[in-house]
């Protein structure tokens, strides 16, 4: 500060000694209304004459005990005195910087700067100024301004001024509306209707949903202020127990204590969830929140939910097959009361301990091993073992297992299906001891039947060599009708041996394996042309390509030599035909052959598959060849039919699987 300046304020104070109790008094006054930090210098005001009066060394201790920035200027906006937090404010290097406030005032507040000073000198003082300043080191901030006048005599010398930079403050109250407003929209959007009380139950905010749910017309915002105190009463309507609506509400309000998760059911079918939060300050209660959300929806999924549930956990108790729920560790978690039949244990006795340690045997329990390290892979399978029951009994028991999954898709284990078959086990069993013994059985009968056929043969040749014998002992002694009795015996002789060779064949066909082959049923046919005896006026013609099939390649050329031989025998017609073809089917094939013979006539469809049964008494026919077919094509898990007329011909069909 100059000495010329100092020297005015000494004469100023100088002729006013009794109003320098007043000026002490205004700058009090003044003073009182600047920051809070700002209190150290009230009590120091008293002393403002001998502070203007000792040098600036004296001057510097007072403005270190202000925290904020303290400048003293002209009316004109010089600075004359500024603390230390002045000096870091503005950004000079110390007090003695020459320094203008006008200076400093951004070129977008000089308008309010202007207006401000004419304020501070028409009323005396200026408070709660915000303007922005550049500092010296070009640095924008906000800033707060409390200033006053200084007088003298009353006349105006000077002005004082707190400073404080609220640049920091600002942006954290811009964040913060921002922050509010972001809240505001969210709350208004929210699926759960929201109403906020005070203490007088006046509405403070309530947001979209709370109108939908309420059935209210109005938008939230025209409700503010509102009186909710009969609120309830009037709202009661809407609900399935209106009584107990408001009796609730006024319970919870009496109480004030938290309550979450109240449901409400009201007349339209829609169900509530109502939450009721107390808002205190300091144990002082300031009003309360309600929230209600719909949860109409999840309560039937809820109830659909525990149906199914129910209703499942009902067929799984009293379903005749065991189940059992292990983790992964193998410790049952609970079973059904069939399993518990089956086991012979209580639920109590299993719930707990590991499952292969109460029921496996030495003989399983690889398998078991085995078929729990691919579950816990994620794996379903089915095997068998022989479990032991609590008597020690082992039984044979079907498993069907599945991981079980949590929520996160993790496998915490696994849940089976259990099915007792030792019963069915045990008939397997005797089925195979049946099979072996049968198949002994077929092997002796078999034998027997070539020892008959052999033994049945050996009389007929000896008859026949007889007559031969008889006819030539006595050969031009007898007369026609003898000598043709003769040719019946040895007719007779001959169709006995065929039929005993025809039975041999049947009894062969079921008694014998099948020897699996892919045969080339085309090249059968070719085979058998050339063996079969075809008369000239008959044709036999293949009508397409026939396919390859696994099979047994004899009892197959059995089947079409003698479907072949039986139409070329009932062939009557001056040109006759054999016509062989096939259809190709999903899982079979259809074969057909067709002849423009003598025909069968309808009754006798079924007959003619029945041994020895024949429609036309010859030596040639001993009614065997037809069920020797069909039982070829049943072995060959086929069926056999006809289509004919009589004197149209007939077609047989059979069908043979592509894949035994």
């Amino acid at each position: 500060m100059s000495q010329e300046k100092i020297q005015i304020l000494e004469r100023a104070l100088a002729r006013e000694k009794a109003a320098r109790k007043q000026a002490e008094k205004i700058l009090e006054n003044k003073a009182a209304e600047l920051h809070e930090a700002n209190r150290r210098l009230e009590k120091s005001y008293t002393e403002l004459e001998s502070l203007l009066y000792r040098k600036d060394s004296e001057l510097q201790g007072v403005f270190e005990n202000i925290v904020d920035a303290y400048v003293i200027m002209d009316l004109w906006g010089n600075v004359l005195k500024m603390n230390d937090a002045a000096v870091d404010l503005i950004g000079f290097e110390n007090e003695n910087d020459n320094v203008n406030l006008m200076d400093l005032v951004h070129p977008g507040d000089l308008f309010l700067v202007t207006k401000s000073f004419r304020k501070l000198h028409k009323e005396g003082t200026l408070t709660d100024i915000n303007l922005r300043i550049i500092t010296n080191s070009k640095e924008e901030k906000l800033v707060h301004i409390n200033a006053s006048i200084i007088y003298d005599n009353g006349v105006a010398v000077a002005a004082q001024g707190i400073v404080r930079d609220i640049t920091k403050a600002k942006e954290a109250e811009e964040q913060l509306i921002e922050s509010e407003n972001r809240l505001a929209s969210l709350i208004a959007n929210l699926d759960s209707g929201v109403l906020l009380e005070d203490e007088n139950r006046k509405i403070v905010f309530a947001n979209r949903k709370f109108c939908e749910l309420f059935e209210i017309v109005l938008h939230p915002g025209a409700l503010k202020g509102a009186d909710c105190s009969n609120a309830a009463e009037e709202n009661k309507g809407l609900f399935k127990n209106p009584e107990g609506f408001v009796e609730r509400i006024d319970e919870i309000l009496r109480n004030k204590i938290e309550v979450l998760g109240d449901e409400l059911e009201m007349k339209k079918g829609r169900i509530l969830e109502r939450d009721y939060i107390p808002i205190t300050d300091s144990n002082i209660y300031k009003g309360n929140l309600w929230t209600y959300k719909d949860v109409t929806l999840r309560r039937r999924y809820r109830k659909s939910l525990e149906s199914q549930k129910q209703k499942y956990s009902s067929i799984i108790a009293n379903m005749n097959l065991g189940l059992m729920e292990v983790d992964n560790e193998g410790k049952i978690l609970m079973t059904n009361q069939s399993f518990l039949s089956m086991s012979g244990y209580d639920e109590n006795e299993l719930v707990g301990n590991v499952a292969k340690s109460i029921f496996t045997t030495s003989s399983n329990s690889e398998t078991i091993e085995k078929e729990s390290v691919k579950r816990k892979k994620g794996q379903s399978n089915s095997y068998e073992i022989i479990g032991k029951t609590k008597v020690g009994e082992e039984r044979y028991w079907l498993i069907s297992e599945a991981p079980n999954y949590n929520l996160n898709g993790e496998i915490t284990g696994s849940i089976g299906i259990y099915l007792d078959i030792t019963d069915l086990k045990n008939l397997q069993i005797q089925k195979e001891n049946l099979l072996r013994e049968l198949e002994k059985s077929n092997d002796g009968l078999q034998e027997y039947a070539h020892i008959v056929s052999h033994d049945l043969k050996s009389p007929l040749r000896s008859i026949d060599a007889l007559v031969n014998w008889i006819k030539e002992d006595n050969k031009n002694k007898f007369d026609e009708t003898t000598l043709d009795n003769f040719g019946l015996i040895e007719t007779t002789l001959e169709k006995m041996e065929q039929l005993i060779s025809d039975v041999l064949v049947y009894s062969s066909v079921g008694t014998q394996s099948l020897q699996e082959d892919i045969v080339d049923l085309d090249k059968v046919l070719s085979d058998l042309k050339t063996i079969l005896y075809v008369p000239d006026n008959i044709s036999i013609e293949v009508l397409k390509k026939l396919p390859k099939i696994k099979g047994d390649k004899t009892k197959l050329q059995q089947l079409f030599q003698n479907l072949i031989s039986n139409a070329i025998k009932f062939i009557d017609k001056e040109e006759g035909f054999v016509k062989i073809s096939f259809e190709d089917h999903s899982d079979f094939y259809q074969f057909s052959v067709q002849d423009n013979g003598i025909g069968i006539d309808s009754k006798f469809h079924e007959k003619i598959f029945k041994i020895f049964h024949s429609l036309k008494k010859s030596k040639d026919s001993t009614g065997i060849g037809l069920s020797i077919v069909k039982k070829i094509v049943a072995l060959h898990e086929g069926e056999v039919w006809l289509d004919s007329e009589l004197g149209e011909g007939t077609t047989f069909y059979f069908t043979l699987k592509k894949n035994l």
